[in-house]
């Protein structure tokens, strides 16, 4: 006898095996659904032992940064030859006091000699030409005196003839003729004494023209032959200052060119220090910063003097003076560990230093859970930073705990999970 089967309805429908494509259905949908809408994190397991957990806390953060400086003499002079030469002897050896004006270094050199022995000829053969010139000046000077003497002699004879042959003419008891002879030889001796004159007058004027460019030649001469005597004194190479003959790097028997650095002196009546500063504060430091440093259980403070604007394999250099005592036995390539101020202290949130900056260049950090059980990647902005801390500008607050050690190991994770 055949039994009819009654179909399911409502919630038993569902549970038939007419149904089990659907459900195959649904859940590959729900899982694509949720393949989309799952958070995108990758999370990386690590031993909690293995970092290192700091406070972010409110405090005053001191703006400074630690340089390294060595100590130089306050100046140094190059020592380099006026006049080139062959080294003839050295006075003084290195690492020796010398005095202002102590001779350090003999050269010799026979082409200045012999420029010596042709400027004395010349002089010489001036001082003749001179000599020669005034006595021959002398000479038309006095013939000249001469001539006006007898001209003016002339004039007064033929003034005379020409007066009383003006009286007879006069008396008619003379020629006409002969009257008008005697007036013209006067007028004619009166033109002539006047020439002489101008001549006089030329002469006296071309005579003091001349001995005065002769003169003036021979001055030079003079002046030429001092400074050909000096240039002989050059030969003798002598200290500018009184110092330490730091370095002389000549041998005897050597070949010196003129303004060739043979040697440096160093000046000991005070030093200064040269440190080499990051160029990340190159825009930071300038002139009067101070610094300081600890020696012999005391603290010595300095200030910058000059800023180099050069920079050379990620650093700049920078000269600072001492603006109180020095230290004891204080000596040149001695070397100080110094706290450059670089601002007042302010109140701000900090950070321990930590190796995480060198992954991150102080971008993001993980910020470890307040059970401690995970960290969390988080954008920050990192602003000053000095040898213990860095300032924090954004993305945390304060009581909050970050891993400052590397992230060497981390990867690209997003979630540390802290056993």
């Amino acid at each position: 006898m055949d039994i009819k089967i009654e179909k399911k309805r409502g919630i038993s429908r569902i549970f038939t095996k007419k149904a089990l494509p659907y459900w195959a259905g649904v859940i590959f949908l729900v899982f694509i659904v949720w393949l989309i809408v799952r958070p995108n994190r990758k999370v990386l397991v690590t031993d909690a032992d293995t970092v290192t957990i700091a406070d972010v806390m409110k405090g005053e953060f001191n703006d400074y940064v630690r340089i390294t400086g060595q100590v130089e003499p306050i100046t140094t002079v190059q020592i380099s030859p006026l006049e080139s030469g062959i080294v003839e002897s050295i006075p003084v050896e290195e690492g020796a006091m010398v005095h202002k004006g102590e001779t350090i270094l003999v050269l010799n050199n026979n082409t200045l000699n012999l420029e010596i022995l042709n400027a004395e000829s010349q002089l010489a053969e001036k001082q003749d030409m001179l000599r020669n010139t005034q006595i021959s000046m002398e000479q038309e000077k006095l013939t000249l005196r001469q001539e006006k003497l007898e001209l003016d002699l002339d004039v007064q004879r033929k003034k005379r003839v020409f007066e009383q042959n003006t009286v007879l003419h006069d008396k008619t008891l003379l020629a006409t003729e002969t009257w008008l002879q005697s007036k013209e030889d006067y007028e004619l001796a009166v033109r002539k004494r006047k020439l002489i004159l101008d001549r006089q007058i030329q002469d006296s004027l071309y005579r003091q023209v001349q001995a005065s460019q002769m003169q003036e030649s021979l001055d030079n001469m003079r002046l030429n032959m001092k400074l050909i005597r000096e240039r002989v004194s050059n030969l003798n190479v002598k200290s500018p200052i009184d110092g330490e003959l730091g370095q002389l790097d000549v041998v005897l028997g050597q070949s010196v060119g003129m303004g060739q650095k043979v040697g440096q002196l160093n000046d000991l009546s005070d030093y200064k220090i040269v440190a080499e500063i990051d160029e990340h504060y190159i825009d930071r430091v300038h002139k009067g910063l101070e610094a300081s440093f600890e020696r012999q259980s005391s603290t010595f403070d300095t200030k910058i003097r000059k800023v180099y604007p050069e920079v050379h394999n990620g650093q700049f250099k920078a000269d600072l003076v001492f603006s109180g005592q020095r230290p004891e036995n204080i000596r040149t390539g001695q070397t100080y560990y110094m706290n450059l101020e670089l601002g007042e202290p302010t109140e701000a949130l900090v950070i321990p230093r930590g190796s995480f900056f060198q992954n991150t260049g102080g971008a993001w950090i993980y910020v470890v859970s307040k059970d401690g059980s995970k960290a969390v990647k988080r954008n920050i902005r990192i602003g000053r930073q000095n040898p213990q801390y860095y300032e924090v500008l954004e993305g945390l607050d304060s009581g909050e705990k970050v891993i400052v050690s590397s992230y060497d190991n981390f990867g690209d994770n997003d979630e540390l999970i802290l056993k």
